[in-house]
């Protein structure tokens, strides 16, 4: 919490990739072929789902949500980024600050919630696939799905209304590329406690549920394929979840460097780089990790292209 002059906040300058006139043309080519390849990679997977009849199950059309969340969700934050690169002077209002950060916290909690999802599909799939069909019915995916975007409304919607109430100093210059909610705290006048204890309460409760949902899934799933005798069948097994467990370590990964260090060990390089590992890179290569080794899907995609 700053201490300053209080004043009417109407814009606030993001200066998280504020680079020299030599780099600035590199880091904006690197970020936009990133964000292209973020859009086609994740369509791609989309298109594939629906165009291809041995997709429509449960597992193919949690992915497909998926990479709809990631569309929107690399939409939030990075077009503003290039455009700032460019930009002598890289601002946004208050307005847009909160718009972003309202998108950004529902599509974040989106992507923790169907992360769960899958995981709970490849449950049921490897230790009880004679009731799945029972239990991934089209009815319980609808409700696997529609449940988050309820409960991450809501969670967005609690977080903006204890922001609006804040009071803010001279202080307008954010050490981040878009706006997130530890870097607006910090340039508060007002108490923040209340915003704190939400963010590590609440917030936490939306991230680690689901967390602790996917390991107890992996660890139910690790002492079944422990009784699988055929060699051949666990790496088969293990393929499928290599995949999800590869994005859920790097989205986890860096979303807890991010909100869940103490507020003393706070770096605002730190929360950059983990920025970008889970707003651009994670959702660039999903598409790899649920494509590469999937047959299924490389037959579809190979369909698509060709």
């Amino acid at each position: 919490m700053h201490q300053g002059n209080q004043t009417t906040i109407s814009e606030f300058f993001l200066l998280g990739l504020t680079v020299g006139s030599e780099q600035q043309q590199i880091i904006f080519m690197l970020f936009l072929s990133m964000y292209l390849v973020t859009m086609v990679g994740n369509l791609l997977i989309i298109l594939a789902i629906i165009s291809d009849t041995h997709l429509h199950s449960p597992m193919y059309f949690f992915l497909a949500n998926l990479s709809f969340i990631d569309i929107c969700f690399t939409t939030t934050t990075v077009p503003k980024m290039l455009a700032d690169i460019q930009s002598q002077s890289p601002t946004i209002s208050l307005a847009g600050c909160l718009t972003q950060m309202y998108f950004f916290m529902l599509l974040v909690d989106l992507d923790n919630f169907l992360l769960a999802a899958m995981a709970y599909d490849r449950y049921v799939a490897i230790c009880h696939p004679l009731h799945y069909a029972a239990l991934l019915s089209p009815k319980h995916c609808a409700l696997l799905v529609g449940t988050p975007w309820v409960i991450s409304n809501l969670v967005s919607v609690l977080h903006l209304s204890l922001l609006i109430h804040l009071i803010f100093c001279d202080q307008r210059a954010i050490p981040h590329f878009f706006c997130d909610l530890e870097p607006i705290l910090r340039l508060a006048c007002s108490d923040t406690q209340i915003n704190n204890l939400f963010m590590l309460g609440i917030g936490g409760t939306v991230i680690f549920i689901p967390f602790i949902f996917i390991l107890v899934s992996y660890t139910l799933i690790g002492s079944t394929l422990l009784r699988v005798p055929s060699t051949k069948g666990k790496w088969k097994t293990f393929s499928i979840c290599g995949s999800h467990l590869s994005a859920v370590s790097l989205f986890y990964g860096s979303i807890v460097g991010v909100y869940f260090l103490p507020s003393s060990a706070y770096s605002a390089e730190r929360d950059m780089v983990a920025a970008i590992m889970y707003t651009i890179v994670t959702p660039m290569m999903n598409p790899f990790f649920y494509s590469l080794r999937n047959k299924d899907m490389k037959r579809a995609l190979r369909r698509i292209l060709s």
